[in-house]
């Protein structure tokens, strides 16, 4: 086994495995049974530690209102105006630190309004572009790329060393028999109504207009939207965030490219366990 084996495939989590890291639902639960719905990473839907021996303590870096970053009095402020130290506060009870407060988090997914209700319900996520290796006139794996490669956006496809990758095409990948996926790009899957783009006329024009406008006949950005395929959900609050944004359950987007001193990240491993159960 190499060492990449060894320690796995890490990335970012998806929104859904994020949001279930959140909740850490297990100090209200029974079995299967969830007895208390909870509103924050923590138990309670107040955001002071109710623990005799802590109470009235802050359990989160945020902000508490207008221009009060850090509250005023003794230990019952969260003692940071901008980020504190990772273990500044309480963890959840999967023992994971800062899941409200501190900074928010990117997650995998690209932005829409209608995420929730339209992705499936099992391994939700949207996003996923399906790639096949490039190969030569022999069906082998074609050279690997000796310099770097951008595509007409300007984002890197390619570091040196790498082997080339393409999306999956319906006509040369005989995908029309594939059941899972038929074509490359599927973060527009079940996206939005075409017949409230500013671009749709009738339904006798509906393969002409998606020809000519592809990608951007329900997001265009700057025109009629400010979402697009580089629109990515972040999760969490952070140390410039009110208590609203501290709930697991809302989300933001900004463009993949931009940076800010509120959002970080942290990793998820792939890893899907033992098919017949804990500790076997």
């Amino acid at each position: 086994m190499n060492q990449k084996e060894k320690t796995g495939k890490y990335r970012l989590p998806t929104e859904a495995e994020w949001e279930y890291a959140a909740y850490g639902l297990i100090g209200n639960t029974i079995g299967e049974l969830i007895v208390e719905r909870k509103l924050y990473p923590w138990n309670g839907h107040a955001i002071r530690n109710a623990d005799n021996k802590y109470i009235g303590e802050i359990l989160a870096n945020l902000k508490r209102g207008a221009g009060d970053n850090m509250g005023v009095a003794g230990r019952l402020n969260d003692n940071a105006d901008i980020t504190a130290p990772v273990y500044s506060y309480w963890p959840n009870d999967y023992g994971l630190y800062n899941m409200a407060g501190n900074v928010s988090e990117w997650v995998m997914d690209v932005y829409r309004p209608l995420s929730p209700e339209d992705k499936s319900d099992f391994r939700p996520f949207r996003g996923n572009v399906f790639k096949t290796i490039v190969k030569d006139e022999e069906d082998n794996p074609a050279e690997k790329y000796d310099a770097i490669q951008y595509d007409k956006d300007g984002n890197i496809v390619g570091l040196p060393g790498q082997l080339q990758w393409r999306n999956v095409d319906p006509e040369k990948d005989n995908l029309a028999a594939r059941r899972n996926y038929r074509k490359a790009d599927n973060i527009n899957y079940l996206d939005g109504d075409l017949a409230s783009s500013i671009y749709y006329s009738t339904p006798d024009q509906e393969q002409e207009v998606l020809a000519d406008k592809g990608d951007k006949l329900m997001y265009e950005w700057g025109v009629s939207s400010m979402i697009n395929d580089k629109a990515r959900v972040y999760k969490g609050g952070s140390w410039r965030d009110r208590v609203f944004y501290m709930n697991p359950g809302a989300r933001r987007f900004l463009d993949e490219k931009q940076a800010t001193n509120y959002i970080g990240f942290r990793c998820a491993m792939t890893r899907v366990g033992s098919p017949v159960g804990l500790g076997r």
